[in-house]
């Protein structure tokens, strides 16, 4: 059995920076009994310091929605799904054409590089690189980020995944911020990968999740779960609807599956 669990919304709340004493305790539990617990998020690696200790001896988590999967005790991406500098660009010239006003960053393995327009995150942490794309994607990027200042929502992300077709990925877990990955790479992909190493069969892996770009792996995983705020379109395709985040309702329902 495999636990794979998406972050925020799901096992913390959202831009938390930890996790609660409850879930802590349920998550070294499972390590102890063999359980591999493994964050699937579309947090990039600059976001997950803190949750580290947390992750257990199996110490492998997925980030940027499947395009880096982390050796967390070697501080080392073992496999990167990434967007190459010319299929990007050539990416963005096409929404850029298409959607005039978008505005664009890229999240690299060393972090996050923003077009001049791209408006600067309240997040701390160290400035990020700014300049004209041409310019600062110099290597392959886990998320293209696309924001739109006149538009936002369903109508962005519908409008933004039409244009993009079949070029790339586009999935959201933010209102009015898409994401993109490369073609193909989704949580799922990358879990997939995972668990053919470990040799575990989707049959028995449980998945708990809460926003549109957790519903590819909760459709791959045997069992899915939606905790019980989560998008409507997420609650629709999950076998089970557990607790809210707020009430640790992965962790109990774990607590309770796995004694």
């Amino acid at each position: 059995m495999l636990i794979a669990t998406d972050l925020d919304g799901t096992l913390i709340p959202n831009a938390g920076t930890t996790v609660r004493a409850f879930t802590a305790g349920v998550l070294e539990r499972l390590d102890r009994q063999g359980v591999p617990v493994v964050f699937v998020t579309g947090r990039p690696l600059r976001w997950l310091e803190g949750l580290w200790p947390h992750v257990g001896a199996h110490g492998v988590a997925i980030a940027s929605n499947g395009a880096i999967t982390f050796n967390v005790p070697g501080r080392e991406v073992t496999h990167l799904a990434g967007i190459t500098p010319a299929d990007g660009l050539e990416l963005c010239r096409h929404i850029a054409d298409e959607m005039t006003g978008a505005q664009f960053a890229i999240e690299c393995v060393d972090g996050i590089r923003l077009d001049p327009t791209y408006p600067a995150s309240a997040r701390g942490g160290a400035a990020p690189r700014r300049a004209a794309l041409t310019d600062i994607w110099d290597a392959p990027a886990a998320k293209l980020l696309v924001r739109h200042p006149d538009l936002a929502g369903d109508e962005f992300t519908s409008r933004l995944s039409d244009v993009v077709g079949d070029r790339a990925t586009v999935t959201w877990s933010v209102q009015g911020l898409a994401e993109i990955s490369a073609p193909g790479v989704t949580k799922a992909s990358a879990l997939a990968r995972l668990c053919d190493d470990l040799g575990v069969p989707s049959a028995q892996v449980l998945a708990f999740g809460d926003m549109p770009n957790d519903i590819p792996m909760l459709q791959w995983a045997g069992t899915a779960y939606a905790v019980a705020d989560a998008h409507p379109s997420v609650q629709a395709i999950a076998h089970r609807i557990v607790p809210t985040c707020a009430e640790e309702g992965v962790a109990q329902t774990l607590d309770r599956l796995i004694p």
